[in-house]
């Protein structure tokens, strides 16, 4: 399931806040345009993001557009993915920059099968997966990354299961990852976000695969709720991986240094359109976490699986 084409001069998206009931797709006209979509989550996970910020570029060089400066303002959508930064800096330096997007866009659906490839290797036949957030096709081109590696090791025949926790506030694991799981007909179950510890406890988790918007010294950034996962794996001896392409690594900053997003309120205060707290409740929404590197087993790349740093 590709999560996004080129077509008649535009970018073509899945629209991912309709999903799993709608499949309604976004046109992006101008680079404008995939801004909105980027801030509004339309399409979402560092991957993608990247690839969205290249043909958004691709766009505003089709408006007329400085470059630089519609990078800036792609690049302010969202701050704490390395992907977004890396796509709008990679196509400033090409010469084309629809070419550069259409390059990159092939580049990531094979990069995510090399990262599968890896990381199949480490998945036993009958482990129990257990996977936060969205980190699969939809958060990418196709394939996906964290998903990517549970596909892969599907293809091989090996019998596995996995466990999608819900992801407040979005709920990207039962709205997206429960519904790549069951087109792909991997058996699939959903539990809350505070039952992951309850499920590694009980052994019930043989694996945790994760996806990460930035790896940088010291650990990575991924969604809020990771670093519960990634603690109570530590406790309970599961071993916790993050699968991640190159272009989400950040080799000269510290991890601690990363700009943590924080989103509307609105997100925690509604659940749809029903208003879940007291009005006038005070709210943080830190949209991502940052986990140490001693908390992580391995990082799969398309190159391999390489020690944290």
């Amino acid at each position: 399931m590709k999560t996004m084409f080129w077509e008649d001069s535009q970018l073509v998206l899945i629209d991912q806040t309709k999903l799993p009931h709608e499949l309604v797709y976004y046109r992006c006209k101008t680079y404008k345009d995939v801004i909105h979509a980027i801030k509004t989550m339309k399409v979402r996970g560092a991957p993608a993001i990247g690839v969205a910020a290249a043909f958004g570029m691709a766009l505003a060089e089709l408006e007329g557009v400085d470059l630089q400066k519609a990078g800036e303002e792609i690049k302010a959508a969202r701050p704490t993915a390395v992907n977004l930064f890396w796509a709008v800096d990679r196509v400033l330096k090409s010469d084309n920059a629809l070419e550069e997007a259409l390059k990159m866009y092939d580049e990531d659906i094979e990069t995510n099968k090399a990262i599968g490839k890896h990381g199949a290797e480490v998945i036993d036949d009958g482990d129990t997966i257990l996977t936060h957030c969205n980190a699969g096709a939809l958060a990418c081109v196709d394939y996906g990354t964290a998903l990517g590696v549970i596909r892969a090791a599907f293809e091989e025949g090996k019998k596995i299961k996995v466990i999608c926790d819900e992801t407040r506030p979005f709920c990207q694991g039962a709205k997206l990852s429960v519904f790549e799981m069951q087109q792909e007909n991997i058996p699939v179950k959903l539990i809350v976000d505070n039952a992951a510890a309850r499920m590694m406890q009980t052994g019930k988790v043989n694996k945790v695969v994760v996806g990460a918007d930035r790896v940088a010294k010291g650990g990575i950034a991924n969604k809020i709720g990771t670093l519960m996962v990634a603690l109570a794996a530590k406790r309970f001896d599961v071993p916790f991986y993050v699968a991640a392409p190159k272009s989400t690594f950040d080799f000269e900053n510290s991890i601690y240094d990363t700009k943590i997003e924080e989103r509307d309120p609105n997100e925690v205060l509604y659940f749809g359109e029903c208003m879940v707290a007291p009005e006038g409740t005070e709210v943080e929404n830190p949209s991502f976490d940052i986990v140490p590197s001693d908390l992580i087993t391995g990082i799969i790349t398309e190159e391999g699986i390489l020690e944290p740093f």
